[in-house]
């Protein structure tokens, strides 16, 4: 999906602002083994889709891993101005380097790999203001209805959900911009 969107935002004039959002808030009920055998069903299908489209050999971190520290960090890393250099590191992170993004010192890793000071970006994790910052985010996935990632939201008012290929990320754009009679399109 990262790489889709990436590409989305050098091929058509769109600006992609990542949003927080919790799919196992800490403190969430086990997950049944039935629905992890699903998950788990489903990995080699996904692993061919990242390797075929995108050239990507997956090697996915802990599952089930409290995602609050990466997503105040992701607010850290914004107002620091290297936001997405902090998005790509994470998910290189997780999805390819198999990663526990969960452990403090693997995010504190990757913040003094994108240029971050260390000791700043432990201190802003404990940061009451950027954890509002995130729960406002997961507020509004809320009244959006969304309750799975990933989850694109143009111009808040049109969703696509689901991990979707390039070509369906720039059907969605040039329809809002269709709809809309405007030749560019905020995400």
């Amino acid at each position: 999906m990262a790489a889709s969107l990436a590409r989305l935002e050098a091929s058509h004039p769109v600006e992609i602002h990542w949003r927080s959002y919790e799919l196992r808030p800490k403190g969430s009920p086990p997950i049944s083994p039935e629905y992890r055998a699903r998950i788990d069903a489903g990995r080699p299908r996904l692993y061919a889709i990242a390797r075929d489209q995108y050239g990507l050999e997956l090697q996915q971190g802990p599952f089930g891993i409290d995602s609050r520290p990466v997503l105040i960090g992701a607010k850290f890393a914004e107002a620091m101005g290297v936001g997405p250099a902090y998005h790509a590191a994470v998910m290189q992170a997780y999805w390819q380097e198999g990663k526990n993004i969960g452990e403090i010192e693997v995010l504190a890793d990757i913040a003094l790999a994108i240029g971050l000071r260390r000791m700043e970006f432990m201190d802003a994790l404990d940061s009451a203001h950027l954890e509002q910052a995130v729960l406002d985010d997961i507020a509004l996935a809320n009244e959006y209805g969304i309750n799975g990632v990933p989850a694109l939201i143009f111009i808040d008012k049109y969703l696509v959900s689901g991990a979707q290929p390039y070509d369906v990320l720039v059907k969605a754009v040039e329809q809002v911009a269709q709809e809309l009679g405007e030749s560019s399109v905020d995400r």
